[in-house]
């Protein structure tokens, strides 16, 4: 790799295509096509400099995990590549609503209904409408963001219903050690019922898993950035 400003390294192409080709022959394999199949670039703590070749190989989808960090540097990129489309992956505090309605297109971690009011009226009052995922957090785990599988029926119901958010998928992290197929064969069922089209799941290590499951968006950011940088952008 080559390195960077603040010794980060800047991701070799081939990591990106080679991402590329992988999905290409996971979809194939489950008698999909590859564009049915969204990579979505995760790109938390690595700054513009980083991010910018990897623009330039034509990646237009990129993921957050928080609201702040986005802010610092995706402003200028969108407003220098206005095809890019910009999804929050990590969790969101509801003090920090206004700014994820106004900055990304995509929020795929609503879960709970507190935050889902919130997102509501700060969709209203900015007239801008993200497209939005409910996260389940399908290994109960105590520690992760996520609605519950026995509530996730319920918050589905309530932002269609309640606050006529027009929910579009949903999104889950398996456990770390958990097999991650069980966790998306859940995801899946949960989706079904719900007459919901898009699941956000798998990532570096279980993207092929996951495309072979009915993956429409995956996340993927080691394999194609390297390394975590130690430390996110303020």
């Amino acid at each position: 790799m080559l390195t960077g400003k603040l010794g980060q390294s800047f991701p070799r192409m081939s990591g990106l295509d080679d991402v590329r080709a992988r999905i290409a022959a996971a979809a194939e394999s489950a008698g999909r096509e590859a564009s049915s199949v969204t990579l979505v670039a995760v790109s938390k703590t690595f700054g513009p400099e980083v991010i910018t070749p990897v623009i330039a190989a034509g990646q237009r989808v990129f993921g957050e995990n928080r609201v702040q960090e986005a802010k610092g540097k995706w402003p200028a990129l969108k407003a220098r590549h206005h095809d890019l489309k910009l999804h929050l992956v990590g969790p969101l505090q509801t003090n920090k609503v206004g700014d994820a309605v106004a900055l990304f297109d995509v929020i795929e971690t609503i879960d709970r209904e507190k935050l889902a009011r919130a997102v509501a009226k700060e969709m209203e009052r900015q007239q801008r409408r993200p497209r939005l995922f409910i996260q389940v957090n399908t290994g109960e785990e105590p520690q992760k963001s996520g609605v519950s599988v026995a509530d996730a029926d319920g918050l589905v119901g309530l932002c269609r219903s309640d606050l006529g958010l027009a929910i579009e998928g949903l999104m889950c992290v398996p456990p770390i050690d958990d097999e991650p197929a069980l966790h998306f064969a859940l995801l899946r069922k949960i989706a079904e019922r719900n007459g919901l089209n898009a699941l956000s799941m798998g990532m570096s290590g279980d993207f092929e898993t996951a495309i072979a499951l009915g993956a429409t968006h995956v996340r993927v950011g080691s394999a194609i950035f390297g390394s975590r940088a130690r430390a996110p952008m303020a």
